[in-house]
This record gives structure tokens, sequence and C-alpha cells, in this order.
């Protein structure tokens, strides 16, 4: 079933790695890769601790709230958003690079949240039936008058892991980009980019691919016929999954529970109580009250119905990113971006942030990707023109966590099913 969603995969991770090894076995890709030299050094990682996993949750609900009201139906994913602006913050300097800090890591300085990140990615569980994997691209715009800065590329490199690619920016470039995310995420983004901009000069693109079986799969006499109310009062009739589960969530203002996944993740539902809206929960919602529900459900049993779902969802970040106060990046002639590129002909600056991303869940796991291009355009610039153009029956909230933090991967809400 298609479900009209919005997704705000929050999914940007901007990385810059070398690794032609990680293209073996894919489609071709025109562009030159120009990992030589630039390929990861010895770097110090940070052990999670409370710091990071309060500030990672805040910045996961802030994000959240701020797309996800209103009848439609959302889905971020936070850690692809931090990780790729996360990394480009590391060609940022002055207000630019304070801004981007404050929202990122809650004041944290990026060389910080580095090394949080950096151990936090290589910590994740892999199971031969949960897996998370991400991959990072940097393409840069093939023009003698752009100097990329070598130690933005090395930073990134060391800490994100990245392909580097030099190219025209034309139509191919723009088929090689989007065939590289769809082949990162098991062809469920796909179209990514549907042009170029003229005055582009960098892509930093991230991908998130989950994939994972139930621990408990449902059998077919636990899938029966139901309904589902959505956001406007319309009655549908929905495939309802039934189950037992042993994570039972309270927090005062909603009910829910926890199913675990084969491996170390876990499925959480949050549905609010009775006359409070989705919207005012999301209001009371913070990132710290998220982690503490977590940990604090319960080993009670749980009769445990939801409805299957699947859906995509594209949105362009921008106007979101700058009401949590990240406004400068975004300013063509007050960005500070000159630790990244500079261009003779002008000024470089966040233009978009194009997220998309999937979700399917059903009666034997849930499969989910995202992608998150970062576009790096350059005011002023004369670029060539070489482009082409509980019972879960009514609105809740969802979560898709590693269960070693509690941090969420992915979080979205249920709203209406077609």
């Amino acid at each position: 079933m298609a479900v009209k969603k919005r997704i705000l995969s929050v999914l940007l991770l901007l990385s810059v790695l070398a690794s032609v090894a990680a293209m073996s076995g894919c489609a071709k890709i025109s562009a030159d890769n120009v990992s030589d030299g630039i390929l990861p050094g010895q770097v110090n990682g940070k052990k999670t601790d409370l710091t990071f996993a309060e500030g990672s949750a805040d910045f996961a609900l802030k994000l959240f709230r701020a797309t996800a009201k209103g009848e439609d139906n959302a889905l971020v994913s936070p850690l692809s958003v931090m990780l790729a602006l996360a990394m480009t913050a590391n060609g940022a300097k002055g207000e630019t690079k304070e801004q981007m800090e404050a929202l990122l890591g809650n004041g944290m300085d990026i060389e910080t949240l580095n090394e949080y990140l950096y151990t936090y990615m290589n910590d994740l569980p892999s199971f031969e039936k949960a897996k998370l994997v991400l991959a990072n691209s940097i393409w840069f715009r093939d023009i003698e008058s752009l100097d990329v800065k070598r130690d933005f590329l090395q930073k990134n490199a060391d800490y994100y892991s990245a392909d580097v690619y030099k190219a025209p920016f034309d139509k191919k470039t723009c088929d090689d980009i989007n065939r590289w995310i769809e082949e990162k995420t098991d062809g469920m983004i796909k179209d990514m980019l549907d042009e170029i901009d003229r005055d582009a000069v960098m892509y930093l693109i991230n991908t998130v691919l989950f994939d994972a079986e139930w621990k408990d799969i449902y059998f077919e006499d636990q899938i029966r016929d139901g309904y589902f109310t959505s956001a406007d009062g319309k009655r549908q009739k929905v495939s309802m999954m039934h189950s037992e589960e042993w994570g039972f969530i309270d927090d005062g203002k909603a009910t829910g529970f926890k199913k675990p996944y084969k491996g170390g993740y876990s499925f959480v539902a949050l549905l609010p109580n009775e006359g409070v809206s989705l919207d005012s929960y999301l209001d009371f919602l913070t990132g710290e009250g998220f982690l503490s529900a977590v940990k604090n459900a319960k080993n009670e049993k749980v009769i445990a119905t939801m409805p299957k779902f699947e859906y995509d969802y594209k949105v362009e970040m921008k106007d979101i990113l700058q009401s949590l106060g990240m406004t400068m990046p975004f300013d063509s002639g007050m960005a500070d971006f000159s630790g990244l590129a500079v261009v003779s002909e002008g000024n470089i600056y966040i233009n978009r942030v194009l997220h998309k991303t999937h979700i399917t869940v059903d009666e034997k796991g849930t499969k989910a990707g995202a992608a998150t291009a970062v576009e790096m355009n350059c005011e002023s610039a004369e670029l060539p023109l070489n482009y082409h153009t509980v019972t879960l029956d009514r609105p809740f909230i969802y979560a898709i966590i590693d269960d070693a933090t509690g941090l969420p991967i992915f979080i979205g809400t249920v709203t209406n099913i077609d």
C-alpha cells in the first residue's frame, strides 16, 4: 500500500573519502574519481556518551518538529542530516561555522563532533538480518577557477569516508549522481536530482540504507483487515498486523511499544492519548523525553496492532534549517565556506539541501533508504550552461532506533494510508 507521507529523512551525510574499491561491481561512473592521495588517516574517536546522545536527540526532535506538522505523513533521518551537515561544517568558518555548530552539536565544536560521529558510525551493529549501510560522496565542478581545499577533503576522508569526483556538471554528471545514489540505496532512491543548477560548484551526497527482519515475523493468521482513521477523519481499510510485544512505553501523553529486529535495532511506536493531538504531542516531545521513554520501556506484555505501510518522500530543507537558526550558510553574500573551496568569481554558499526517502514496513520487517544532497553554489559565478534540466489505527509516531544509544536513525509519522 502506498502511504502519502512526508519523510524527512533528514539524511544529509556529507563526506569526503576516496574509495575506488567501494565502486567495484557498480555501474560505470563517467566522472573522474580523484581519490589520489586523499586516503583515510589515523584519527581519534570519542566514545558516545550522555552529552552526545542528548545533543543528538535534541537535534533530531527539533528537526522533526519543524517538518512533521499538519495532516501529511512525515519521516526524517536525523542521523543522515547531522552527518551531512557536520561534514559541510568542516569547510565553514566564522559565524557560518558557529551557527552550524549551535544547531548540530548544541554548541559543541565541530572537531569534537567529528570524533563522536566517527566512533558512532564505526560502532553501528551489522547483522545478517539487520543492516545499516552509510555511503558518502563529494562531486565538484571541473573548472580552473574552483580551488577545492585539500584539508577539507582530508578531514572528511579521515572522519566520514566518501568517494570524491571531479565532473563537468552536465547531463551525464546528473545521471552519474543519480546512479550512485540508486546503487547505494539498493534501488530505493531514484532520480534524486532532476537537473544540476547552473551555478552549482559542489554536491555533497549521503545515502542511508536500513534493511532488517523482525525478530518475530508476522504469520498469515496475524494479518487481518482493519481500519485506520486518518488525520482528516476518514476511515480507511488497511491490513493490520497483530503481535504480542514486551516493551511497553508510557510517557504520560502517549503509550506505545518497542518491537525488536534481528540484530541491534528496534521499531518504536508512540500513540498520543485520546484527546492529545499529534501536533500537540510533537510540541511536548523533546530529545531527552524520547530517550527517556525508550530507556524506561517496561518489560510488560503489549497486544500490539499496526498497519502495513509504504511510501516515498522528497523535500528541500532550506526553509526548515533556516527556521532552526542556521541562516548564514544559505546567505550568498555572508556565508563563509572558504575552508571548503574558493571560486575566483564569487562566494560559495549552500543553495539547496535535497532529501529523499523511502520506507516499507510489512510482515517480514522494514526496509528504508534515504539520500541527501547538499548543493553548494557560487554567487555571481559565470559558470557554463552545460546542463539539462498500540493499536495504531489513528495518527502515530514511529522511529527506527539503534538499541545501544536509543537514538533515532529514522523518525516519522503516519497520518493517513491510501
